[in-house]
């Protein structure tokens, strides 16, 4: 079998990378849950803009890495791929909370557990993915790992489906209906740019097996 490793071993920077970029959509994920837990007034996201600005950064060094570098171990397409799929994370998750403060306090008797639950699986099995590819896994580790990522992407689904129900049922009064549906999408938007990025890396595993 084609070992990841041996081929990319000299291209350590870019698994440091990748990790990294991948820890950061996990910190922000976490300080979104924070966010949510008080809704009496707007407050300060200078930790999103600081992790963002941090994966921004991790982002455009892979891009640099990659033109300085006349080897690499995966082909340059997919770790750009990759790359790209774990920076709109990042960004999803910073535009979730830049919408959500704008007036948190219409937003006191919405639930979005349910979804942030589910973002916590999956950005905490996106960094174990991430992290596997250090240590060339197999096939069928990286299909276990893909298929529970998929399996919280479908719970999403049928999540949001639910309380799309309610919005359109009147739960809401007008307003707050809109922005209810627009930060749900944003939260259903953020799985799926992890399911993405779990798709990548199953990808670039099964391209070097």
């Amino acid at each position: 079998m084609f070992s990841i490793q041996s081929f990319f071993s000299q291209d350590t920077k870019f698994f440091d990378l990748l990790e990294a970029s991948a820890a950061e959509a996990e910190e922000l994920t976490r300080l979104l849950v924070e966010l949510l837990k008080d809704r009496s007034h707007p407050r300060p996201l200078d930790q999103f803009a600081h992790a963002r600005g941090k994966d921004k950064n991790i982002t455009d060094q892979i891009s640099q890495e990659l033109v300085n570098t006349f080897v690499t171990g995966l082909e340059r397409e997919d770790i750009e791929m990759l790359s790209y799929a774990l920076y709109r994370i990042c960004k999803t998750i910073e535009k979730f909370a830049e919408r959500f403060n704008l007036t948190p306090q219409r937003l006191a008797n919405v639930d979005f557990s349910q979804q942030t639950e589910l973002m916590v699986r999956a950005t905490g099995t996106l960094v174990e993915m991430v992290r596997s590819l250090r240590r060339n896994p197999t096939l069928e580790e990286v299909k276990g790992m893909n298929d529970r990522m998929q399996a919280i992407e479908t719970a999403a689904d049928d999540v949001v489906l639910a309380l799309l129900g309610e919005v359109y049922g009147g739960k809401f009064e007008p307003i707050q209906a809109m922005m209810v549906r627009d930060l749900y999408d944003l939260l259903e938007k953020m799985i799926d740019r992890c399911r993405d990025a779990a798709n990548a890396i199953s990808h670039i595993v099964m391209k070097n097996s």
